[in-house]
């Protein structure tokens, strides 16, 4: 999902510096819909962090009361889980933000008003 969604921005990124006219309301729509799919993804991840993460704290919880190696190799595996879900859920989050504001840019062109968030630099350069 990593490269797709940096596929995809960068190809909004370069549409944006050479638009077509003919073909920004199409693109708008394609983009509406990738973002569906992006959310959705970003979505599952999130309820996998929050499930990961519970039951690492229960682990050590119980780990802790108890003071069996088991129990912490158990934890000790989850915190393994637990760090890559966070990072990938923190590429997701972010990544579609930067397409939102692409989007509004999208939408600028397409409809010739100054939609907020169409100059966010700073969002952009995360």
């Amino acid at each position: 999902m990593r490269y797709y969604m940096t596929a995809y921005e960068q190809f909004l990124k370069d549409f944006l510096q050479n638009p077509k006219d003919d073909e920004i309301a199409r693109i708008r729509q394609e983009t509406l819909t990738q973002l569906g799919f992006m959310q959705h993804e970003r979505l599952v991840h999130f309820l996998v962090c929050i499930l990961v993460g519970l039951a690492f704290f229960i682990g050590l919880g119980l780990a802790l009361y108890f003071r069996t190696v088991g129990l912490f190799l158990l934890d000790l595996i989850l915190l393994g889980l637990l760090v890559p879900y966070l990072w990938h859920y923190y590429f997701l989050e972010n990544t579609t933000q930067r397409i939102y504001v692409l989007y509004n840019r999208l939408a600028a062109l397409d409809d010739g008003i100054a939609y907020p968030n169409t100059s966010a630099e700073k969002l952009m350069k995360l």
